[in-house]
């Protein structure tokens, strides 16, 4: 997948939620932990693409899935999809009644048309 310094199975991640949106008063489409640090940033459809953006200022190049369900990882690095990879300490994905895109409370209703193809 990519050189053992890229993830740290033991750090969990940092929150519910995309930790730069929450900042910023934000909304997200989906969620991806960082596979190094456990930042969560939201993806690059959502508005404001943090787990992309985390990438490039850390050079942290694996995320996870921070889906309930979703186990994937990708490499942006090298642009590579992993089906699976090494368990991540918990929580695996964000609480599974947050919603989707979320947080609730801050999704504009035609968000629809605000995510990025």
């Amino acid at each position: 997948m990519t050189s053992d310094h890229a993830i740290d199975p033991s750090v969990p991640p940092s929150g519910a939620g995309c930790t730069d949106c929450e900042a910023a008063g934000g909304w997200w489409f989906h969620l991806r932990r960082c596979a190094q640090c456990g930042h969560v940033g939201c993806c690059d459809s959502s508005p404001s693409r943090h787990a992309t953006a985390h990438y490039e200022t850390t050079g942290h190049p694996v995320v996870r899935s921070y889906e309930p369900g979703e186990d994937w990882f990708w490499n942006y690095a090298t642009g590579e999809l992993y089906a699976s990879g090494p368990e991540l300490a918990p929580p695996v994905s964000h609480p599974a009644d947050q919603p989707t895109p979320g947080p609730a409370g801050r999704v504009p209703a035609n968000w629809a048309e605000a995510l990025r193809r």
